[in-house]
């Protein structure tokens, strides 16, 4: 009934996201997303990047009803989430934005117990949660658990985000550019973190991203759209780079870069070396790769691997 969050959802680790053709227009004639069919495995990390103007966060917003469909359908394993109740849904699924949107009036701690309290959690049930998910993003709560907002850095307001929305360990996780405010030296940092946070909590995860790299990184596959938010390509991210599947795919991933070092999550960094048929002429190990590219690059006169032409990344 309206209103219930589906059982098969409820006290599940991760869930299962499929949109079924879902199309969102606006009264003015814009198509922001045209007929996306996409599915989202139980645990898995999707990357949705694409130009500016694809649908990407809209995509995202669709989820949670956040915006609502003009048609088609967005399913939790296998229920309908128009039939839903969305103030219940919203409370059930982690979200994560780049301003993060901590209310300043309120300590770390008590940003962090907000949903668990709406839920009407125990303050004992609370108070141990909100404890487990700072420790787990870095910020123990001693430290920071009484400090409020503007007394934060940036990285570490995000961080109090990702907390946040981990804190009644939702079965989807939504990230919308969550690192995007962030400076470079700390956005690698939180990538880092974010790895080994989205490895030990397990939920389905959507990442909206403009970054390429850090799709790649974090992404177990990336799903490419383009302007009205038609998916282009969805593979996993060794494909989508080495691999692109359309001429759009092509030009987002840079037709001319054809190397590129990437870290892909779970794996170690390898080299992917793009044919000029498109296709990978060599996948390999990051030693072998970047001593094989270090003497072409000082055979040609070209900079080495993390100058041009080559993204560089531990």
């Amino acid at each position: 009934m309206p209103g219930t969050l589906p059982v098969a959802y409820v006290g599940r680790v991760s869930a299962r996201i499929e949109l079924e053709e879902v199309r969102k227009a606006y009264p003015d004639g814009t198509v922001a997303v045209g007929g996306l069919t996409l599915t989202v495995e139980p645990g898995e990390v999707l990357a949705l990047v694409g130009p500016s103007g694809c649908g990407k966060s809209t995509t995202l917003r669709m989820v949670n009803r956040l915006v609502e469909p003009t048609s088609g359908r967005v399913l939790l394993d296998g229920v309908d989430t128009a039939t839903l109740d969305p103030v219940r849904l919203r409370r059930g699924i982690g979200y994560v934005i780049q301003d993060v949107g901590l209310l300043p009036h309120r300590t770390v701690e008590a940003n962090v117990a907000t949903v668990p309290r709406l839920l009407g959690w125990d303050r004992a049930r609370t108070r141990a949660r909100v404890g487990e998910v700072l420790e787990l993003v870095g910020l123990p709560v001693g430290a920071y658990g009484r400090r409020y907002p503007h007394q934060l850095s940036g990285g570490e307001r995000q961080r109090v985000g990702v907390a946040r929305a981990l804190a009644t360990d939702p079965p989807v996780l939504l990230l919308d550019e969550p690192f995007g405010a962030v400076d470079p030296e700390f956005r690698r940092q939180l990538q880092a973190s974010l790895e080994g946070i989205l490895a030990d909590v397990g939920s389905t995860v959507v990442l909206v991203t403009h970054d390429l790299d850090e799709a790649v990184r974090l992404g177990d596959r990336v799903a490419v759209l383009s302007k009205g938010g038609h998916l282009e390509q969805v593979a996993d991210p060794l494909t989508v780079l080495a691999r692109p599947a359309t001429p759009r795919v092509r030009d987002f991933v840079g037709d001319d870069a054809a190397v590129r070092l990437v870290a892909p999550s779970g794996g170690p960094s390898v080299v992917v070396v793009r044919g000029d048929d498109g296709g990978a002429s060599g996948v390999l190990d990051a030693a072998t790769a970047i001593g094989a590219l270090r003497r072409a690059a000082d055979d040609a006169g070209r900079p080495a691997p993390g100058g041009d032409g080559a993204t560089a990344r531990g």
